[in-house]
């Protein structure tokens, strides 16, 4: 399992750490959260559908809040209650993604 030292990484900014628990879900403790702006509805949805497509690729889903021209990225291992190395790749692969936009 991934330690919390993994998440502050800086490789993983703008991905921030929640030590939790969530409120949404008080069983799971820890989650990496990340919110970008971008300049209008579309472009956001451009970024929810390429996310869409890395989440299907290594079959690890964050939880998305669209408003508008704001996303934001929740992801933690549900299975496990908080962060895995599965959380940490796929931060590290959403950054990756984004910088070739």
């Amino acid at each position: 399992m991934a330690t919390h030292a993994d998440f502050l990484a800086p490789n993983l900014y703008p991905w921030q750490y929640f030590a939790g628990p969530d409120p949404e879900n008080p069983l799971r403790a820890g989650l990496l959260t990340r919110k970008d702006i971008f300049p209008d509805f579309i472009a956001a949805l451009v970024w929810v559908n390429t996310v869409a497509q890395l989440a299907e690729k290594q079959d690890h889903h964050p939880d998305i809040d669209i408003r508008y021209n704001q996303v934001i990225l929740h992801v933690s291992s549900h299975d496990a209650g908080g962060l895995t190395d599965r959380d940490y790749k796929f931060a590290l692969a959403a950054n990756a993604v984004f910088s070739e936009k």
